[in-house]
């Protein structure tokens, strides 16, 4: 299948970081850059854009065109939000923030099922870390159903980081762990952030420690986990929930 937000080509990849398309990862052939390569690195290094460098023969499996030039870039297929688009549209519903923070999430279809959920559940945002993290691409703004044209998407460059900054504009946060407090019994009401990891590793390390508490979701079959898009739907139900409650 033909992936239109896959751009090949040295002069195409530099043409559309000029033109300020959103470039979610890049990949280069392994080996010294030189000519028009070294203004590809220089671009990609002023917009943080993460890098892959691979061997032509992967390069080259990639490729739709035969033409990559040693060079394939991911570009994001919707625009992204800025953090004040998020806390713009609590202030316009009179509501304490509510954003949705996703840690590691790389399968697209997740990402756009949560973007989905946090449409209806009536979360103000999602934010995404630019690093081993999926990003807008076509899969997941298809996976949105629409919602993304509703509901804002942020990437940062550094989540645990981006936490601390909002914990000073008065933001807690909690986070979903299977070894956390069972979410009927947190009270998660207020200015909040909700973190949700990726299947298996789960929140990473320096994430969890940004997080105010941590909540788990009550089970009862045989197996013990359930799917990020699911659990993160769960989640933001209960907070939707509470907050209806208090409202």
């Amino acid at each position: 299948m033909h992936d239109e937000n896959r751009i090949e080509g040295r002069n195409a990849v530099i043409e559309a970081y000029r033109a300020g398309r959103t470039i979610e990862k890049l990949f280069l052939l392994e080996g010294p850059a030189e000519g028009a390569m070294q203004t590809v690195l220089r671009l990609a290094k002023e917009q943080h854009t993460p890098i892959r460098f691979l061997s032509r023969q992967r390069l080259d499996q990639m490729s739709e065109t035969g033409r990559h030039q040693g060079v394939i870039a991911q570009a994001a297929a919707f625009h992204y939000s800025e953090m004040e688009d998020l806390f713009r549209k609590a202030e316009e519903r009179k509501e304490d923030p509510f954003f949705v923070l996703l840690d590691q999430i790389e399968d697209p279809h997740n990402l756009g099922a949560i973007i989905r959920t946090a449409n209806l559940a009536g979360a103000h945002g999602v934010i995404l870390p630019k690093d081993r993290a999926v990003g807008l691409t076509a899969a997941a703004v298809k996976a949105s159903a629409g919602a993304i044209h509703h509901t804002p998407v942020v990437k940062v460059t550094n989540l645990a980081r981006t936490m601390e900054d909002l914990k000073k504009r008065g933001l807690w946060f909690v986070c979903a762990d299977m070894a956390g407090t069972p979410m009927t019994k947190l009270n998660m009401t207020g200015p909040i952030g909700l973190v949700i990891g990726a299947e298996g590793s789960g929140v990473s390390r320096l994430v969890k420690e940004k997080c105010d508490m941590t909540a788990s979701i009550p089970m009862k079959g045989e197996i013990d986990s359930l799917n990020a898009s699911v659990a993160a739907g769960v989640l933001m139900y209960e907070i939707f929930r509470q907050r209806e409650d208090r409202s």
